[in-house]
Protein backbone atom coordinates (compact mmCIF):
# COMPACT_ATOMS: atom_id res chain seq x y z
CA UNK A 1 0.00 0.00 0.00
CA UNK A 2 1.21 3.28 -0.87
CA UNK A 3 -0.22 6.98 0.51
CA UNK A 4 0.12 10.30 -1.73
CA UNK A 5 -0.32 13.51 -0.76
CA UNK A 6 0.05 16.65 -2.81
CA UNK A 7 0.29 19.77 -1.94
CA UNK A 8 1.53 23.45 -3.13
CA UNK A 9 -1.98 24.17 -5.42
CA UNK A 10 -2.84 27.66 -5.18
CA UNK A 11 -4.54 30.56 -7.16
CA UNK A 12 -2.13 32.40 -9.27
CA UNK A 13 -2.10 34.78 -12.30
CA UNK A 14 -1.26 33.46 -15.79
CA UNK A 15 2.65 33.32 -16.69
CA UNK A 16 3.37 32.63 -13.12
CA UNK A 17 4.99 29.50 -11.33
CA UNK A 18 3.92 26.70 -8.78
CA UNK A 19 5.77 23.89 -7.98
CA UNK A 20 3.39 21.39 -6.88
CA UNK A 21 5.02 18.11 -4.77
CA UNK A 22 3.45 14.82 -3.53
CA UNK A 23 4.72 13.20 -0.63
CA UNK A 24 4.73 8.87 -0.35
CA UNK A 25 4.63 6.70 2.27
CA UNK A 26 3.95 2.86 2.59
CA UNK A 27 5.88 0.58 0.21
CA UNK A 28 9.24 1.30 -0.81
CA UNK A 29 8.87 4.45 -3.17
CA UNK A 30 11.85 3.70 -5.13
CA UNK A 31 10.22 1.13 -6.62
CA UNK A 32 7.04 2.90 -8.51
CA UNK A 33 7.09 5.46 -11.32
CA UNK A 34 5.07 8.28 -10.32
CA UNK A 35 2.72 10.46 -12.51
CA UNK A 36 1.12 13.63 -12.42
CA UNK A 37 -2.72 14.14 -13.89
CA UNK A 38 -5.09 16.73 -14.05
CA UNK A 39 -9.01 16.70 -14.45
CA UNK A 40 -10.54 20.20 -15.18
CA UNK A 41 -13.83 20.74 -14.29
CA UNK A 42 -16.22 18.98 -16.79
CA UNK A 43 -13.55 16.99 -18.49
CA UNK A 44 -11.26 14.05 -18.78
CA UNK A 45 -8.50 12.91 -16.34
CA UNK A 46 -5.42 13.83 -18.36
CA UNK A 47 -1.75 12.48 -18.43
CA UNK A 48 0.37 15.68 -17.25
CA UNK A 49 4.06 14.03 -16.71
CA UNK A 50 5.75 11.21 -15.65
CA UNK A 51 8.68 9.74 -14.24
CA UNK A 52 10.94 6.23 -13.66
CA UNK A 53 11.66 5.36 -10.44
CA UNK A 54 15.57 6.24 -11.38
CA UNK A 55 14.41 9.39 -12.61
CA UNK A 56 16.33 8.98 -15.44
CA UNK A 57 13.33 9.21 -17.69
CA UNK A 58 10.81 11.29 -18.12
CA UNK A 59 7.49 11.82 -20.66
CA UNK A 60 5.07 14.93 -21.00
CA UNK A 61 1.62 15.76 -22.52
CA UNK A 62 2.52 17.81 -25.60
CA UNK A 63 0.51 20.63 -23.65
CA UNK A 64 2.64 20.88 -20.88
CA UNK A 65 6.29 20.09 -22.37
CA UNK A 66 9.16 22.95 -22.04
CA UNK A 67 6.74 24.94 -19.73
CA UNK A 68 6.27 22.03 -16.57
CA UNK A 69 9.21 19.72 -15.12
CA UNK A 70 8.71 16.45 -13.29
CA UNK A 71 11.09 15.62 -10.86
CA UNK A 72 12.06 13.42 -7.48
CA UNK A 73 13.89 12.67 -4.75
CA UNK A 74 14.40 9.30 -3.68
CA UNK A 75 15.69 9.68 -0.45
CA UNK A 76 12.28 12.05 0.80
CA UNK A 77 10.12 9.67 -1.06
CA UNK A 78 8.36 13.17 -2.71
CA UNK A 79 8.25 13.94 -6.52
CA UNK A 80 7.98 17.24 -7.73
CA UNK A 81 6.28 19.12 -10.75
CA UNK A 82 7.58 22.62 -11.60
CA UNK A 83 4.67 24.38 -13.73
CA UNK A 84 6.08 27.55 -15.48
CA UNK A 85 4.09 30.35 -17.64
CA UNK A 86 1.08 28.81 -16.33
CA UNK A 87 -2.04 29.71 -18.54
CA UNK A 88 -5.47 29.53 -17.13
CA UNK A 89 -5.99 26.24 -19.19
CA UNK A 90 -4.06 24.62 -16.73
CA UNK A 91 -6.30 25.06 -14.31
CA UNK A 92 -7.49 21.69 -12.89
CA UNK A 93 -7.09 19.61 -9.80
CA UNK A 94 -3.65 18.03 -9.79
CA UNK A 95 -3.21 14.13 -8.89
CA UNK A 96 -0.22 12.40 -8.03
CA UNK A 97 -0.23 8.56 -8.67
CA UNK A 98 1.94 5.95 -8.48
CA UNK A 99 2.65 3.23 -10.65
CA UNK A 100 4.47 -0.64 -9.75
CA UNK A 101 6.32 -0.71 -13.28
CA UNK A 102 9.48 -0.09 -14.22
CA UNK A 103 8.19 1.51 -17.14
CA UNK A 104 6.33 4.93 -17.28
CA UNK A 105 3.10 5.41 -18.62
CA UNK A 106 0.37 7.80 -19.51
CA UNK A 107 -2.69 5.59 -19.62
CA UNK A 108 -3.90 6.42 -15.68
CA UNK A 109 -5.66 2.73 -15.73
CA UNK A 110 -2.11 1.81 -15.49
CA UNK A 111 -1.24 3.58 -12.09
CA UNK A 112 -1.80 1.37 -8.86
CA UNK A 113 -2.63 4.28 -6.12
CA UNK A 114 -3.61 7.66 -6.20
CA UNK A 115 -3.50 11.15 -3.92
CA UNK A 116 -6.40 13.11 -3.14
CA UNK A 117 -5.72 15.92 -5.31
CA UNK A 118 -4.54 19.46 -5.56
CA UNK A 119 -6.19 22.42 -6.98
CA UNK A 120 -4.76 25.13 -9.63
CA UNK A 121 -6.75 28.01 -10.59
CA UNK A 122 -4.65 30.48 -13.06
CA UNK A 123 -6.77 33.86 -13.31
CA UNK A 124 -5.97 35.24 -16.94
Amino acid sequence: QVQLVESGGGLVQAGDSLRLSCAASGRTFTRYAMGWFRQAPGKEREFVAAIAWSGGSTSYADSVKGRFTISRDNAKNTVYLQMNSLEPEDTAVYYCAADFSRYIHSDSSEYDYWGQGTQVTVSS
